[in-house]
Formats: structure tokens, sequence, C-alpha cells
């Protein structure tokens, strides 16, 4: 626990004369919920998405498991067992359950889809995470909720056996029962050892499920403290940089 599974040091990134992330550092451990918050412009869609390999960063270094990586491409994060939960999540209403669950790496024998070892995986995969909302594996993802949706985009990081799920504001738009079934499976996301980062504008989500909270300012880091010791209106402070703390490299 005391070697986290991702560890940046001093990366940056700018986009022209923009300087968008200036060295920072940001750690995120197996088994906990890092929440990584901000203001709009903080930097922080520009720091996951060099963590998934879209944008890689300029310089700096990325640690996984204590070991350099490069992330060049989406595919050198996944290969490292990183996968990213966007705001839009990336599901096709025509498809259903397992086929979502599935999309572009279908299993396969002899050209054909293996339909049974599929379904059979992502049923597992969601009694994993103890999900109960949902009827029919085949039911199509046009018709299921908002908070239904969020779990299958969450079940789906499962079946891929990731090893770091990226959750880009996975309660937004969501009502009171919706987030909190969310939130529920986000928890048990992480007590099944996966590390999990958050992304959230929402502070009352943030300390209902984070271990640990990451602040952002005008890309800085600017806090980084367990959620067990600080109070949403000191991380009001940090988020609007009336606030600052030390933070430990």
């Amino acid at each position: 626990m005391n070697q986290p599974i991702i560890e940046l040091k001093g990366v940056t990134k700018s986009f022209g004369p923009v300087n968008v992330l200036k060295g920072v550092d940001f750690k995120a451990y197996e088994g906990k919920v890092t929440a990584l918050v901000g203001d709009n412009g903080a930097g922080k869609s520009t720091l996951i998405k060099g963590l998934a390999g879209v944008q890689p960063y300029d310089g700096g270094q990325v640690l996984f498991g204590g070991e350099p990586v490069h992330l060049h491409h989406p595919k050198d994060a996944a290969k490292h067992g990183i996968e990213v939960v966007y705001q839009d999540l990336a599901l096709c209403d025509n498809l259903d359950i397992v086929q979502n669950m599935f999309l572009g790496r279908e299993e396969t024998r002899v050209g054909t889809f293996e339909e049974g070892r599929m379904e059979v995986e992502a049923a597992a995969a969601l009694q994993t995470l103890s999900v109960k909302t949902v009827k029919s594996l085949r039911q199509k993802v046009a018709s299921l909720s908002g908070g239904q949706r969020q779990t299958v985009a969450i079940a789906r990081a499962v079946v891929k056996q990731a090893k770091v799920v990226i959750l880009d504001e996975p309660t937004a738009a969501l009502g009171v029962a919706q987030t909190a079934q969310v939130l529920s499976l986000v928890r048990r996301l992480a007590d099944h050892g996966v590390a999990v980062i958050i992304i959230s504008h929402n502070l009352q989500d943030v300390f209902k499920v984070a271990d640990d909270i990451s602040v952002l300012y005008l890309g800085s880091m600017t806090a980084r403290i367990a959620t067990a010791d600080t109070n949403p209106n000191d991380v009001v402070g940090y988020i609007t940089g009336t606030k600052t703390m030390e933070v430990a490299s």
C-alpha cells in the first residue's frame, strides 16, 4: 500500500504558449478512491488524457507499479490496465449490455462471436460489483436509466480486468437515488483492489466516496490530503487558490 500503482512526477503539458500542466505530481493507490478536483481550466482533463495515452505529456515521468512507463497511445494505457470511463460513457444505444461491455474486444472462435462466453463474463463482472438493478443482460442500452448506463460503463472496465479506473464526472446529471447507486458501485470497485480516480465537481459526492483528494489549481497541484483530514470549506479554498498547502512529493 505504500507504493502507488500510478505515480506522476513533474508532468508537463503545453498547447502553444499555454502551460496547462506545470510540473504536476500525482499518486493513486490500489484499493483506494482518489478524487481529482479543481475548477474549470485547472488541468484535470489534460492530466487524465495523459494517463489515458490520448494526449501524451510533454515532460515528467510516469511510474506504474514503481516502474517507468511511456503512455503515447491509448493502447499503451490499456496494456497496463488503465481504463477511462468518460462523461459521455461511449455506449452504443442500439446494442445490448453484453455487446457494449465487449465492444471492440469481442470474444471470437473461428471467426464467430462467442456470445455465450461473453454473456457469462458480463454476468460475472456485474456480480462482482453486486449489481442488482439490471433486469437482463440483453437489454438495449437505450432502455437503461442514467445510473444503469454508468454501471455498464464501469462493469466494462471490470471485464477488461482494469487495475486503474478513471471516472470522469460519474454522477453528473443523475438523480439522488442513481447517484447513491453509482457511488456505492465506485466504493465496491475499490474494495476489490482497483485504484479508482474520480473527477468530480460535486464535493458532497467526493467526501462520501474518496479516500484521498488531490486538488489542481491553474495547472499546479496545490493540495493532496486524506479526506478524513480535511473538510469541504478547506477544499474549496484549495480549488479557488485562497488556501494552499505544502504538497509532499
